[in-house]
């Protein structure tokens, strides 16, 4: 079992000199697909932008997309979109229900691992458009000392504008890190026992 209580020490047959290592973890991170900072016009826009522009959801050439997205679509949609987040947003906790719900999530998995594995598994979430990025908390999660890391996007049926594009922005994510932990990522789960039981109840 991994031990992560142990403090950071050199690995076996470095030499004297190397830095010191922190104790192994596991991470499983969670990933949800989008949400705006607020339902106001410029985080309505950077949400929109980012999730338009996106070649796995919009497949158009970006010389014919991209004009289009920029001078119409982004000038009017905020509106129309953020009046909808509005009406649905969870005003308690300053946040679209799709945070509340992810948060949710994260807390009951991180409850799970830690009855099963104390602090050795690390559990959190990101946001494929929107905040947190993935980038951030993979950058947190090697800080931690991950040396593995179980990613899992939320959604049970794979699709290449939801699963496959959170597995390219993870992927991108360990483009940019100096020491890269083992990764991977989960299989399609729609027709597990175990989530349909969930639906039914």
């Amino acid at each position: 079992m991994l031990d992560s209580s142990a403090p950071a020490t050199c690995p076996a047959h470095a030499p004297a000199d190397h830095p010191k290592i922190k104790g192994e973890k596991v991470g499983i991170l969670l990933a949800n697909l989008g949400t705006p900072d607020d339902y106001s016009y410029w985080p309505m826009r950077r949400y929109l932008g980012e999730f338009l522009s996106d070649k796995r959801v919009i497949d158009y050439p970006a010389w014919k997309w991209q004009p289009l997205l920029q001078l119409i679509i982004l000038t009017k949609r905020p509106f129309s979109s953020g009046a909808a987040y509005k009406s649905i947003w969870n005003h308690d906790k300053g946040e679209s229900p799709l945070m509340t719900i992810t948060k949710q999530q994260t807390e009951k998995m991180a409850e799970a691992m830690a009855q099963r594995y104390g602090d050795q598994v690390m559990v959190d979430f990101c946001i494929r458009y929107g905040n947190p990025s993935t980038q951030s908390k993979v950058r947190a999660m090697v800080e931690a000392g991950c040396q593995k890391i179980l990613f899992v996007p939320l959604y049970p049926h794979y699709a290449g504008a939801t699963s496959g594009t959170a597995n390219d922005e993870f992927f991108r994510a360990l483009m940019k890190e100096t020491w890269q932990p083992a990764a991977r990522t989960i299989a399609p789960y729609f027709d597990e026992p175990a989530y349909i039981e969930a639906l039914a109840r």
